[in-house]
C-alpha cells in the first residue's frame, strides 16, 4: 500500500511539474569578441524565419523592436566604445531598434531589465546609431548577430536575417591602455624576448616611436632567433630610414622562413625587399 501511494504521488508531481529542458523556439546565444583590448559581449535570443516573411511582416517596419526574441538583446563592453563619434562608457546596455526598408535606427539603452519594448524610455538611450540596410546574396534563416572586419581597434557589429544585413562600425581605442601595459611589462624583473617583440610591433604599427621600436626589436632578436622577429626588425630598420640594414635582415628572415616552410613570410620579405630596393 505504501509503495502504491508513493508511485501515485510521483505521477501526480510529474503531471503538475513545469516542463524542463525542452528545446526553445528562439534559443539563447552569447557571442564575444576582443576588439583592441576591449571585450565585447552580445547576449540575445535567435528567432528563425520558419517560412515567414521577416522584415515588413514578422518584424514591422518603422516600429520599435527588441532586436531578437524573448527579451531585449544585451551588449556589454569593458572599456569605452566609439560608435562613429558617439562614445559610450563601459557597461551593459539593452539593444533596441527601429528597422526600415532603407536603414535602421539602433538604440543602446541603459535599462537592461527590459523584456521587450514595454517600459522603454527614450531618455535612457546612451546612443542612437544609424545604419543602412543591405540586401545580401544569401539567405539567413535564423537571426544572427556577429562581428566582422576585426582589425586593430576597429570592428563591425553585424545583424543578419532573411536577406537583410545591418552593419555598425565601432572603435575601441587601445593606444593609451597599450602604452600603459608596455610600461608595466618593461618594469618587470625579467622581460622575455616575446615581450620585446610584441612591444616593438605595437610601437611600429601605431607609429608611436620608431627608434624605441628598433631598440626593442634588436633586443628580442638578440635573445631569440626567429624569422618573424627578424621580419619585425627589418621593418623597424626601414622605419628609421636604414634601408640597407632592412634589406639584409629581411633576407635573413626570408631564408629562415623558407627553411621552416613558411611561404607567407617568404612572400612578405620578398615584397619588402623589392620595395626597399627601389
Amino acid at each position: 500500500m505504501k509503495r502504491t501511494s508513493i508511485f501515485a504521488l510521483s505521477l501526480a508531481l510529474a503531471a503538475t511539474a513545469p516542463a524542463q529542458n525542452l528545446p526553445a523556439p528562439s534559443p539563447l546565444c552569447k557571442v564575444e569578441q576582443i576588439v583592441g583590448l576591449t571585450k565585447v559581449t552580445v547576449e540575445y535570443s535567435r528567432p528563425s524565419a520558419r517560412d515567414r516573411g521577416v522584415f515588413g511582416e514578422l518584424v514591422p517596419f518603422n516600429t520599435l523592436w527588441r532586436t531578437g526574441a524573448n527579451a531585449c538583446t544585451k551588449i556589454s563592453f569593458d572599456g569605452p566604445m566609439d560608435f562613429s563619434g558617439q562614445v559610450v562608457p563601459a557597461g551593459k546596455y539593452a539593444v533596441l531598434s527601429t528597422p526600415a526598408k532603407d536603414g535602421w535606427l539602433i538604440y543602446l539603452n541603459s535599462d537592461t531589465t527590459l523584456g521587450g519594448t514595454d517600459g522603454y524610455d527614450e531618455a535612457k538611450n546612451v546612443a542612437t546609431l544609424k545604419a543602412e540596410a543591405q540586401e545580401t546574396g544569401s539567405y539567413t534563416e535564423t537571426f544572427t548577430i556577429g562581428f566582422d572586419a576585426v582589425k586593430d581597434d576597429h570592428a563591425v557589429l553585424q545583424f543578419r536575417w532573411e536577406k537583410t544585413q545591418i552593419s555598425v562600425p565601432f572603435h575601441a581605442d587601445a593606444l593609451e591602455q597599450g602604452k600603459r601595459n608596455i610600461t608595466e611589462a618593461m618594469a618587470a624583473k625579467e622581460v622575455k624576448a616575446g615581450t620585446y617583440h610584441r612591444c616593438a610591433r605595437f610601437y611600429l604599427d601605431r607609429n608611436i616611436d620608431a627608434k624605441q621600436a628598433l631598440e626593442w626589436a634588436k633586443k628580442s632578436d638578440s635573445m631569440e632567433q626567429r624569422y618573424w622577429v627578424k621580419h619585425t626588425l627589418a621593418l623597424c630598420y626601414a622605419a628609421n630610414g636604414m634601408k640597407a640594414e632592412a634589406i639584409t635582415t629581411a633576407k635573413e628572415s626570408m631564408e629562415m622562413a623558407s627553411k621552416d616552410g613558411d611561404a607567407q613570410y617568404v612572400k612578405l620579405n620578398e615584397q619588402k625587399i623589392a620595395e626597399w630596393s627601389k
